[in-house]
């Protein structure tokens, strides 16, 4: 009876540890995410673009040699920020999901910018790159090819802190724009936003893969 009262207690005390460490990680995850939020919400909140070297676009979906809504909002705040003198070089990021086509959303984005007078020569086209994180490397490639020390980055919202903490660990210093906001987004919608990035800077931090993650949402219309 004693042995079997002891492999109870034994048992008990087992489960009571499991428990608070599961707690303990509820409110590290829990206060993790608040600060992540909190950092997404700030950058998405402010346009810091100033005078650069350059502004970069950074890429999202294309149909059929046409920008997307988002790309199209994305460029268009581009060529504003341009107009405005910000700086005098514009850098569009982006490969193509469509083989067969032989579209890029870089390449997109440079015809778009070409239609808005923006001259050829003072634009760049990156046109290899799938995801944000390889978007980042080809745009540090570029700045150290033509000598880049300050640029704007263009971009959704929700999505510039990552790339701020992304440029930042390339050795980039950025500036971030946010792109204005097309239409109305429901709740949901920008619910899943804040969600796709604070798991998506959480992997990165993590050194993990969630490229399902991406496929799923990177680029998704804001509308």
């Amino acid at each position: 009876m004693i042995a079997q009262s002891n492999m109870r207690n034994k048992s008990t005390g087992g489960g009571g540890l499991l428990r608070r460490l599961l707690a303990l990680f509820l409110i590290v995850a829990t206060a993790w995410c608040i600060w992540v939020y909190v950092q997404i919400d700030t950058v998405a909140s402010q346009d810091n673009a100033q005078p650069a070297d350059a502004i970069a676009v950074f890429g999202a979906a294309e149909y059929s040699g046409h920008p997307s809504p988002v790309l199209h909002a994305r460029l268009d705040h581009a060529v504003e920020l341009y107009r405005k003198q910000i700086a005098p070089l514009v850098v569009t990021l982006g490969g193509g999901t469509d083989k067969d086509s032989g579209n890029t959303e870089g390449g997109v984005g440079r015809d778009y910018l070409l239609a808005n007078g923006i001259p050829f020569a003072n634009i760049i086209a990156e046109t290899r790159s799938i995801d944000t994180e390889q978007q980042v490397h080809r745009l540090a490639a570029i700045a150290h090819e033509n000598n880049l020390r300050h640029i704007v980055v263009v971009s959704d919202g929700t999505h510039l802190f990552r790339i701020r903490q992304l440029c930042q660990d390339a050795g980039l210093d950025v500036y971030t724009s946010p792109r204005p906001a097309l239409g109305h987004i429901s709740n949901y919608d920008l619910f899943m936003r804040y969600v796709h990035e604070i798991i998506s800077y959480t992997a990165l931090r993590l050194n993990i893969n969630v490229a399902f993650l991406h496929s799923w949402l990177e680029g998704k219309p804001e509308v």
